[in-house]
């Protein structure tokens, strides 16, 4: 539901980030004077090491070591020179020794992210289409996006998900010569494997369909010759299957290799793959560090380093099974993932083990979803069992003291990481007298909660006031509209005393995920709705409605019980949430000041910006001359020339009721300004919708009629609710387009909107998101606004990224 623009997917990485570096967490800095692999000293405190990707701990190796310092003496720091033109005098017994271990000549790369690069481009035809799984690595994702300049279809798909691949594979099979499948051997963070041997039975099923793996976390510990884990699973390469493998992590050394049967491909890759061209090549130390690196990965050594490591993993997994730790993976890989589900915990674990003397990761948005926050911790050669054991007993003791000041559980974890089925129900009042300082009181209808109540706190902007929310329960509850209908559920928190602390009112629905994408998202979207109309929707549990904006919770920030209000509501959303199985939460509409941003956030939630609410203020003026006196000399000519000097040319009426042929036709200038308006990509509303407005004594029409039309038919419509509570709403607009442009309707009818107001001595009107820069030009403020939100996993906002990428 996020606007999908990259500036603001670098701002909430960027926000958590901060978040994770101001914990201590994340941009540490080590400060051994020798490193060893089995510890490393950060602030002054020497830990024991669970964070490698070197499993085997061969970048210790003495012969490593000393190979690369032989060749730094004999060869210098570097050969500054691109390998298309010549190579240093090490390079060729590398490729030697690779090919020796694997029968097959390798391309070796500066890298595997510079690896992507050279090869995927190289190696997808323009007449081929990708599929990516959600999981694989980012390099591999980045690399994909040169395929959209060339128009190369690039289709996302959930996480292992057989299925979704198969339907992509046939779809995209009709129009692609071939179809290529890109995954990860080993996944980085919960240490899963690809489903290697179902996805070579499809490329057997369906001969255009091709795979593509990244395996520089399946390398050296699995495999004949370290080979890895692809490897030990196809047994031997087909012309179908590429693989993309290191000599950095677990290999000891660095850069990366690229293997295909076609000699063609592989000519064509390294005769012009990108940055094998235009990079520098590896250093001469590298290289070298990889010679030794090979010669141990072809001899007898390797097996028993694999044994040994083998060994450790079998017994951590046996120690965190048999001490019930939520391990989210269970396999024969050195990564291992302990489930947190909320940043908070994860927080307050890791520092813990810190505390422990005990070193290991953070796994957090966007390498996992926000809600799947846990711990990565890995397991290398330098590792003892000892270590291991101390590992486990600091994870059994610290754990449940990390939940519990946390306010979270092992059934709420397994809960986020989709690891347990029970779902507990919820009633009416369930929570009275659950708590030790607050009541918490749960409403299924505005009808139930006394009207001076929810005036006070909730009823002063928008179509929230108590006549207001009657309106939308008569409206959105029980409507034929399926795509618009809503459940609704109110929450009041008080103290011992009734003192209200907060309130707040939500609302089931199906939200459109790219309602706040970019245009060409959502016109992309909107293709596929055509044969699948819930195509990319999802069940949204938001605080508001989709009709209404502003205000949506109420929280007196002074009262003494005020945090523990704030994380209660919060836990009886995620309950509310688990019992109604919807996919995702929205807390809306908050500026950016929140006090509360910090505590949503440790959550589980992700901050993201909200297009700006428009407010006009303090309308109160005698003349046009005075309302003119509160806008920019720029902004007086502007209403000038393109407002005042058209006014004379409309009749202009206000009506609380329209006839049935005004009122359909009123629907139809609707229809038009939502079949054009991408910029907020709901549902339509129904015409039932427009009838209940019209028999609703809340609601007035400001309507515009050309005099010089002879059938007096409009071509603009203002659909407005009066609250209460000197608030004027106008909520949907209508235009005829044949018109609209010549007479500047729109402008026009923003300013009717402003003169009804002031008729009606209605300080504040409410003119709601989109078109802030028109809205400002009639004396509107504009308030940036933002929101949480809490997903189920990343594969929508993941997907829709990709389709904001797409260049086609």
């Amino acid at each position: 539901m996020a606007k999908i623009n990259h500036n603001n997917f670098i701002d909430t990485i960027n926000n958590i980030m901060v978040t994770a570096k101001d914990e201590g967490i994340v941009h540490l800095q080590a400060e051994d004077d020798r490193l060893t692999g089995r510890t490393i000293q950060i602030k002054g405190k020497k830990m024991l090491h669970f964070g490698t990707t070197g499993y085997l701990g061969l970048e210790q190796d003495a012969r490593l070591k000393n190979a690369a310092i032989e060749a730094i003496q004999n060869f210098g720091t570097q050969f500054p020179l691109s390998k298309s033109y010549i190579a240093h005098p090490l390079y060729a017994e590398l490729e030697n020794k690779i090919q020796e271990m694997y029968g097959i000549t390798p391309i070796i790369t500066k890298n595997s992210t510079l690896g992507h690069l050279a090869v995927i481009p190289t190696l997808i035809r323009d007449e081929d289409a990708v599929i990516i799984d959600h999981q694989v690595h980012w390099s591999v994702q980045n690399a994909c996006q040169l395929l959209k300049l060339r128009g190369i279809p690039v289709e996302m798909v959930r996480h292992n998900n057989l299925d979704m691949i198969e339907e992509a594979i046939k779809k995209l099979g009709t129009k692609a010569k071939k179809v290529w499948y890109m995954a990860d051997g080993v996944y980085s963070m919960y240490g899963d494997y690809a489903p290697i041997k179902e996805l070579m039975e499809l490329s057997i099923k369906y001969n255009f369909f091709y795979l593509y793996f990244d395996d520089v976390h399946g390398m050296s510990w699995v495999g004949k010759n370290g080979t890895g884990f692809v490897f030990d699973q196809v047994k031997e390469l087909t012309d179908k299957i590429v693989v993309i493998g290191t000599l950095s992590k677990t290999f000891g050394a660095s850069g990366a290799t690229f293997f295909c049967q076609d000699k063609e491909i592989r000519n064509k890759i390294k005769n012009f793959g990108g940055p094998l061209t235009f990079s520098a090549q590896l250093e001469p130390a590298s290289v070298a560090a990889a010679i030794a690196a090979a010669k141990i990965h072809l001899s007898p050594e390797i097996t028993t380093k694999q044994i040994e490591l083998q060994a450790k993993i079998e017994y951590l997994n046996k120690q965190l099974t048999n001490k019930n730790l939520p391990l989210i993976s269970i396999n024969n890989s050195p990564v291992f993932y302990i489930g947190c589900a909320t940043p908070s915990t994860a927080y307050n674990l890791i520092q813990r083990l810190y505390n422990e003397g005990i070193f290991l990761n953070l796994g957090i948005y966007p390498a996992v979803a926000i809600k799947n926050t846990g711990i990565r911790l890995t397991i290398s050669s330098h590792n003892e069992i000892e270590d291991i054991q101390m590992l486990v007993e600091a994870l059994d003791y610290h754990l449940p003291k990390a939940l519990l000041e946390t306010n979270n559980s092992k059934e709420k974890i397994q809960k986020a990481f989709g690891l347990s089925r029970k779902e507990e129900q919820t009633t009416v009042g369930k929570f009275e007298n659950k708590f030790k300082n607050i009541i918490v009181s749960e409403y299924n209808s505005i009808n139930n909660i006394p009207k001076d109540i929810w005036n006070t706190y909730m009823g002063k902007n928008s179509v929230t006031d108590y006549n207001g929310m009657q309106f939308l329960e008569h409206v959105f509850k029980d409507t034929r509209d399926t795509f618009n209908q809503s459940d609704f559920y109110y929450y009041i928190i008080t103290d011992k005393k009734k003192e209200v602390i907060a309130i707040t009112f939500l609302t089931l629905s199906t939200w459109k995920d790219d309602m706040l994408a970019t245009e060409s998202v959502s016109k992309k979207a909107e293709q596929e709705r055509e044969k699948n109309p819930l195509y990319l929707t999802s069940r949204v549990l938001s605080m508001g409605s989709l009709f209404t904006e502003g205000t949506h919770c109420y929280c007196n920030n002074s009262h003494e019980y005020a945090t523990e209000a704030i994380k209660t509501l919060l836990q009886i959303i995620e309950d509310k949430k688990n019992e109604c199985k919807a996919d995702s939460i929205v807390l809306r509409d908050f500026t950016q000041e929140e006090r509360w941003s910090k505590t949503i956030l440790e959550e589980g939630y992700v901050q993201i910006d909200m297009p700006e609410s428009c407010v006009f203020f303090n309308n109160k003026w005698d003349s046009i001359e005075e309302y003119k006196a509160l806008l920019s000399k720029r902004s007086q000519k502007h209403f000038k020339k393109e407002i005042e000097a058209n006014e004379d040319l409309f009749d202009i009426i206000c009506v609380n009721h329209l006839s049935m042929a005004q009122l359909e036709r009123a629907y139809k200038l609707y229809e038009n300004v939502k079949d054009r308006n991408w910029a907020i990509n709901t549902y339509k509303y129904s015409f039932e919708v427009f009838e209940k407005m019209n028999s609703n004594s809340n609601w007035e029409f400001i309507l515009l009629i050309l005099k010089e039309d002879p059938f007096k038919e409009i071509v603009g419509v203002m659909f407005a609710f009066i609250n209460e509570n000197n608030r004027y709403v106008p909520e949907l607009i209508g235009l005829d387009y044949t018109v609209s442009s010549k007479y500047k309707i729109y402008k026009q009818l923003l300013f009717q909107t402003i003169k009804r107001a002031n008729y009606l001595k209605i300080e504040n009107i409410d003119f709601g998101i989109s078109a802030s820069f028109e809205k400002k030009k009639v004396g509107a403020t504009c308030i940036p606004k933002i929101a949480f939100i809490q997903t189920n996993d990343n594969f929508k906002m993941e997907l829709l990224n990709t389709m904001q990428n797409d260049f086609k």
